[in-house]
């Protein structure tokens, strides 16, 4: 049952329609290189936050209920509870990564990714997003210590 509201808009799509039928906002975009960095960078970032949070909970909840079920049902199937539990992992992954740029808003941050323009920490070696290296390698050189 759905609760019928004057809608401004004539096929029902205006926001409180949206939400007093239940439906969920849809998801932010990922973060990407071409995130600005802006308050309105600060205001996506914590939207996606707490989307990511009520996501990372959900996801903790059926991964629980789903152990449970197959244990009351003597049926463990290994290969579906890693399947569920690397996209809980992804996600808390983001999560952890948003937090800590949100962290950095604060204080600033280091600089970013070469490769993907990604923002990163004072001391990160690795880009979080494209994985690559973010410090130089020094050329070897054939002069041994020693």
């Amino acid at each position: 049952m759905s609760i019928q509201m004057d809608d401004p808009e004539p096929n029902g799509s205006g926001s409180e329609a949206a939400t007093q039928a239940g439906s969920r906002p849809g998801p932010a975009p990922p973060l990407t290189s071409k995130t600005k960095f802006s308050d309105d960078r600060t205001f996506d970032l914590k939207r996606r936050r707490d989307q990511l949070n009520a996501r990372v909970a959900e996801l903790q909840w059926d991964l629980g209920g789903l152990v449970y079920e197959m244990a009351v049902r003597d049926q463990i199937h290994v290969d579906v509870l890693i399947k569920r539990a690397a996209v809980l992992q992804e996600a808390d992954a983001e999560l952890g990564e948003i937090e800590r740029i949100l962290k950095l808003e604060e204080t600033g941050m280091a600089g970013t990714c070469p490769n993907c323009g990604a923002p990163h920490s004072t001391g990160a070696s690795f880009c979080w997003q494209c994985g690559q290296p973010l410090l130089a390698q020094a050329p070897a050189t054939g002069n041994g210590a020693g």
